[in-house]
């Protein structure tokens, strides 16, 4: 019989290809994952910090330099987006910002508002058109995000954007180190020295 530690790294192991082949979240993939594995949902699932060590792993062993460029493109489209959006101090967050995005991730923007319509607004100004969903916020909230598709420039294909809105007071604190001593977001400013600090010599 198989140990739960064991059960854990087998469903961590499974979750992250799901996530590095198909662009799924860590919650969809965990469940993803569970069902290919023929798990009952009583079991205890792997956290998410071990979900990602799993999908560093593989990216180590299967990844290739494509992944590379295409975490790349994605960073410099999120950077577009974030100057696009700058009055709404955007940080990048997501497998985008951490470096384990693909061709099939989704870029995620949190956005720090005075008013929390303010970002709804600019949309619309902008001509732009989006679908309003109520997520789990970084603090355990409910936020709104406004998702919408845009076109990467290079690629030619359409990318998910979500903006996740949250009130300018969150900030604080929002960008001190987790238990591993990651920062779980960045600003433009932090975004543009991880592009700068891995472009070809």
């Amino acid at each position: 019989m198989r140990s739960m530690s064991r059960i854990q790294e087998e469903i961590a192991a499974v979750a992250a290809r799901f996530i590095v082949d198909d662009g799924l979240e860590f919650g969809p993939a965990k469940h993803q994952a569970l069902k290919t594995l023929g798990l009952g949902g009583r079991v205890s699932l792997p956290s998410n910090e071990i979900i990602e060590d799993a999908v560093f792993e593989h990216l180590s062993l299967y990844g290739n330099e494509t992944q590379t460029q295409e975490l790349q493109a994605l960073r410099a489209l999120a950077l577009i987006w974030m100057k696009r959006m700058q009055v709404f101090r955007p940080h990048l967050t997501g497998a985008v910002w951490r470096g384990f995005a693909t061709a099939k991730s989704d870029i995620y923007l949190q956005l720090f508002c005075d008013d929390s319509k303010s970002a709804e607004i600019e949309l619309i100004n902008q001509g732009l058109d989006y679908q309003v969903s109520a997520v789990k916020g970084f603090r355990g909230e409910v936020v709104d995000a406004l998702s919408l598709n845009i076109k990467h420039p290079q690629w030619g294909v359409y990318v998910g954007l979500h903006l996740m809105v949250y009130d300018f007071d969150d900030l604080r604190g929002a960008l001190k180190p987790d238990a591993k001593g990651k920062i779980q977001r960045g600003n433009a400013l932090a975004l543009q020295r991880m592009l700068d600090a891995s472009a070809p010599q």
